[in-house]
């Protein structure tokens, strides 16, 4: 049976409210868990993005992971490489929220595994969202010249997915430093991954046509590659 025009209509809308729900959370997340801790805990910022999950963030902090994860596994996109990156993204984003990180101080043998879980996980999970920024978001269908909205589109999404990278590269060095290195007391791996934590959810918000929408253009064509 063929979809009536306010089926389509409906459809569109809610890949792109999906996308712009998961860039909502992209962004808004690293901001929630520290303004969070300060207010209802005690001052001062943990040492990564996965630490709060020894606060009393710490639901906030899963809860948004596996929303993320769900709304991940909901996205089809328009190809299989789509879905089967949504689907891994899924796996990653849920292992990372349910494998804690081992806590900074006192961690057992057990804790240390599980934590070593946690950060592949992790690093495995931005990995493919700048697979998407970078490969899937960045196509365009060939038998169409893109516009000049897609263009600044494509670049936001070229940012946003070399900003996840560097970020992980960086937080991947500074794993080698001493303990006790002074730059680890400026907290550089909860600013790094605050940074590819928003990069990666304003590549949602811009391909979930928040900003930077094409102009005079019917709703349904948005079921075509942007």
């Amino acid at each position: 049976m063929n979809s009536t025009p306010n089926q389509t209509d409906s459809l569109v809308w809610s890949y792109l409210d999906l996308r712009k729900a998961i860039g909502i959370i992209g962004i808004c997340l690293p901001f929630v868990l520290a303004f969070g801790k300060i207010i209802l805990e005690s001052p001062g910022i943990q040492s990564s993005i996965s630490s709060y999950y020894y606060t009393v963030m710490r639901d906030v902090f899963v809860g948004s992971l596996c929303a993320i994860g769900v709304f991940l596994l909901s996205y089809q996109g328009y190809e299989r490489e789509d879905a089967i990156a949504g689907r891994l993204a899924c796996l990653f984003a849920l292992c990372t929220a349910f494998f804690p990180t081992a806590p900074d101080v006192n961690a057992s043998a057990q804790q240390v595994i599980i934590g070593t879980v946690h950060l592949v996980s992790a690093a495995l999970f931005f990995l493919t969202l700048a697979f998407f920024a970078l490969i899937l978001f960045r196509k365009t269908d060939p038998n169409k010249t893109p516009t000049r909205k897609k263009r600044q589109r494509n670049v936001v999404y070229t940012v946003c997915g070399y900003t996840i990278i560097a970020c992980i590269a960086v937080i991947t060095l500074l794993k080698f430093l001493p303990d006790g290195s002074a730059i680890q007391e400026l907290t550089p791996i909860f600013w790094l991954e605050s940074i590819a934590i928003v990069a990666f959810g304003m590549s949602w918000f811009v391909k979930g046509e928040a900003i930077l929408k094409d102009e005079r253009i019917a709703i349904a064509s948005s079921l075509q590659r942007k």
